[in-house]
Formats: structure tokens, sequence, C-alpha cells
């Protein structure tokens, strides 16, 4: 891997003005830019253009987005992102259609993914508590991981035949923050899974 497309999903609120995920973004374009990657920058407030966008995601060896969990799942504004960038690039450029043609049947929903080799990243920043996850005890999540939680995204890059890296995730960051000892988490994490271009 070379290439990293960094994708900041905050949106920014009266309550919730994105000061840590703006610093994991900024802490991962570090390490990335002082190891060896070349990296590319997208916020949800750039006037980004669909068609650039599209390229940023073809020029990538590795997407890495950096999201809150908002109600269960992204901001609206990168929600809104993947709808406009996503259903354009469905014209080949990052996958042709659902994979289905009419000329062999056998080809199943989902298999049309143009980004073969490409990986992504989540790193996600939630007010939920860790120990609220992976416990059949707990009421609301009732045993499920932080990627369960996130299937739906995850679904959306396997649409492009896109592999995962591990998740990385920032917990009970409204209640309870401990932003050092997160940020030290996430540098060793990006560590693992970025230690230098290739």
């Amino acid at each position: 891997m070379k290439n990293v497309f960094v994708i900041n999903a905050h949106e920014e609120y009266e309550f919730s003005k994105g000061e840590l995920n703006r610093t994991l973004t900024q802490l991962a374009i570090d390490h990335l830019n002082g190891t060896g990657y070349e990296t590319r920058l997208t916020t949800m407030k750039d006037d980004w253009n669909v068609d650039v966008e599209i390229g940023n995601h073809q020029w990538a060896d590795a997407v890495l987005v950096q999201t809150p969990v908002n109600w269960m799942g992204v901001p609206w504004s990168f929600k809104k992102y993947m709808d406009f960038v996503y259903s354009f690039g469905m014209d080949g450029r990052l996958c042709a259609g659902d994979g289905r043609t009419r000329s062999d049947p056998s080809k199943q929903y989902g298999t049309g993914g143009t980004l073969t080799g490409t990986k992504y990243m989540l790193s996600l920043t939630l007010n939920a508590p860790r120990d609220s996850f992976d416990d059949p005890t707990q009421t609301f999540f009732g045993g499920i991981s932080v990627d369960d939680l996130y299937r739906p995204v995850h679904l959306n890059f396997r649409f492009f035949d896109m592999e995962p890296l591990p998740t990385f995730a920032c917990f009970d960051v409204m209640k309870n923050p401990d932003v050092e000892n997160d940020l030290a988490k996430y540098r060793t994490h990006l560590a693992e899974v970025f230690p230098g271009a290739g």
C-alpha cells in the first residue's frame, strides 16, 4: 500500500464540534505521511465533486474513514456523500452495477466491484461504553460487536470488492472521555495496520 484516501465524515453540531474526529484524522495523516504514504483528505465541510471523489477511491490503495457513530450509523452528510459518489461510481469506476448480468444468471448480487485489492479501515467515535458491546447480557446491543453495528458500511465497501482492515474505536467519548489514552491506542493501531509504505 502506498496511497491512502482519508475521509473525515464528522458533521458539526452545536453539542459536538468534531474536535476529536479532527484530531484523529490529523493523527492518521501525520502517521501516514511520516511513514512513506501519500494521502488525500476529504471532509464533509469540503465542496466535494463526485468525479473527483470517485477518482480518490480509484487512486487509493486504502480508504480510511474517520466517523462518529450517529444514531447507530454515519452522519447524514456522509450518507449523502455515499449516496452520490457511490451511486455514480456504479458505472464501472467503483463497480459494474450490482454484478449480475442477464447473460450469466450464475453471477451473484454484490459481485461487480472493481476496486479489488483496495483496503479500507473504519475509525469510529462512540458515546456508548466499550462494555456495551460483545456482551449478550447488555440489554441494548445484546452481544453484537461494533463491526456488527456498522455492517451496512462494511457491506458498502464489500460492494466494491474492497477488503477490511481492523476497525478502531474510541468509546464513551461524551460522558467519560479519555482522549490521551485513545490517542495512544490509535497510534499503536496505525503502526500495526500501516507500518510503512511498501
